[in-house]
C-alpha cells in the first residue's frame, strides 16, 4: 500500500503564491472592467440636463453636396442648352423599381428604393423641366377640394373660390422607366493571412491578413415618348463595387502578463452610391441625346450664377440670382451656425 508523501513547506508555500496571484489578477481585471463600465455609463444621464436631453448626440459634420463623376457632366449639359436657347423637353419620371431580389430578414432590401428620386435629382442638374407623375396624391386631393368650391386662393371672406381651367397642367414629352435589375456578390474575391514568430512560446508573434472582393450593381432604363408611347430610348449600365479588409494583430508573454492586440479596418464603396452613378451615367447620354450635343468636347464649364449644379436645380428668382445660386448651395459652411462666419455675425448680433 502506497504512503501520502507529506505536503512540504516549499510546495505550499509556491501554492499560495499563485493563488494570491490568480486572486490580484482577477482583482485588477473586475477594477478594469468597472473602471470601463463608469467610462461608459459617464456618457449618459440618468437625469436630463439643462438642454432637455439625457445625452449629446456626437458628430458635427455639415451637410455637404452628394456628387458622382458624372455630376459635372450634368452641370454642362444645363450650361449648354441655356447657352444655345436650345428648349429642354419636359421629362416625367415613372417608377424605378428594385428587380432583384435581394433582402434579409434583419437589413431589409439590399439597395435602394429611391432610384426614381436619384433619377429627377441628376435631370434637374442637366437643366431638364420635370413634371410631378411620381406623387401627385395632394394634386389629385386639391383638384377634388377645387372641384366642390372648398379651396380659395384669396382671404376666406372674399368668397373666391379656385376655378378650374382646362389645359391648366402640363404634359410631359418623355417618361423615364426602368429598374435596378442585377445585384451580383462575390464576383471575385481574394484574401492572404500570414503568421510569424519564433518556436519559443514566449516569444513575440504576430499575424496579418488582408481580404478583398468585387460586387456590381446593373440597371436597365428606357425613356417613353409620352404621346406615342414609342420606347425612344433604351440603356443598360452596370457598375462595379470594390470593398477591402486588413488585419493586424500581435500576441507576446511579457513579464508573466499575456498581452493580445488586434487592429483591423474595412472599408467598401457604397452600393447606393453606386446606383446614382449608374443612372446619372444614363441620365447624361439621354439628355445629350435630347440637346443635340455632339459629344464631351462640347462642354462648356459651370456657370457660376447658375441655378443648375451639384444639388440640383431651382427656379430662378433674379434679384437674388448672386447671392443664392447653385455655387452657393454647394458650399459645405453655408447656414452652419458652427462654420458660417456670417451667420454667426447675425447671430451673435440678435442675441
Amino acid at each position: 500500500m502506497a504512503t501520502r508523501q507529506p505536503f512540504s513547506t516549499e510546495s505550499w508555500t509556491s501554492m499560495t503564491n499563485l493563488v494570491k496571484s490568480q486572486k490580484r489578477m482577477t482583482a485588477k481585471l473586475a477594477a478594469l472592467a468597472t473602471a470601463g463600465a463608469m467610462a461608459v455609463s459617464g456618457c449618459v444621464s440618468p437625469v436630463a440636463g439643462p438642454s432637455g436631453n439625457y445625452a449629446t448626440p456626437i458628430g458635427s459634420a455639415p451637410v455637404t453636396v452628394n456628387p458622382t463623376p458624372y455630376s459635372a457632366s450634368l452641370n454642362c449639359l444645363a450650361t449648354f442648352a441655356f447657352s444655345n436657347n436650345i428648349k429642354a423637353p419636359r421629362i416625367a419620371v415613372g417608377r424605378i423599381l428594385d428587380y432583384t431580389g435581394k433582402a434579409d430578414l434583419e437589413g431589409g432590401r439590399k439597395v435602394t428604393q429611391g432610384a426614381s428620386l436619384m433619377a429627377m435629382s441628376a435631370f434637374a442638374k442637366a437643366g431638364v423641366k420635370l413634371v410631378e407623375r411620381f406623387d401627385t396624391s395632394v394634386s389629385e386631393l386639391e383638384l377634388k377640394y377645387a372641384n366642390n368650391k372648398l379651396i380659395g386662393d384669396s382671404a376666406p371672406e372674399g368668397g373666391q373660390f379656385r376655378e378650374i381651367l382646362a389645359g391648366s397642367v402640363p404634359g410631359s414629352d418623355f417618361t423615364l422607366l426602368g429598374g435596378i435589375t442585377e445585384l451580383n456578390y462575390n464576383i471575385r474575391s481574394v484574401g492572404a493571412e500570414a503568421f510569424a514568430g519564433d518556436q519559443d512560446a514566449y516569444d513575440l508573434k504576430g499575424t496579418a491578413g488582408g481580404k478583398m472582393f468585387v460586387i456590381n450593381v446593373g440597371m436597365d432604363l428606357r425613356l417613353v415618348e409620352t404621346r406615342s408611347l414609342e420606347v425612344v430610348d433604351v440603356i443598360s449600365y452596370q457598375k462595379q463595387i470594390i470593398g477591402r479588409e486588413i488585419s493586424l494583430g500581435v500576441f507576446d508573454f511579457l513579464n508573466g502578463n499575456v498581452f493580445d492586440v488586434g487592429i483591423g479596418g474595412r472599408s467598401q464603396e457604397p452600393i447606393q452610391l453606386a446606383i446614382r452613378s449608374v443612372i446619372e451615367r444614363a441620365v447624361v447620354e439621354m439628355t445629350a441625346n435630347l440637346y443635340g450635343v455632339p459629344g464631351p468636347t462640347s462642354c462648356l464649364g459651370e456657370d457660376p450664377l447658375s441655378s443648375a449644379g451639384e444639388t440640383g436645380n431651382f427656379t430662378l428668382i433674379p434679384p437674388t440670382i448672386e447671392a443664392n445660386n447653385a455655387a452657393t448651395r454647394e458650399e459645405p459652411s453655408r447656414w452652419n451656425d458652427n462654420r458660417d462666419r456670417a451667420l454667426k455675425a447675425a447671430l451673435r448680433g440678435r442675441q
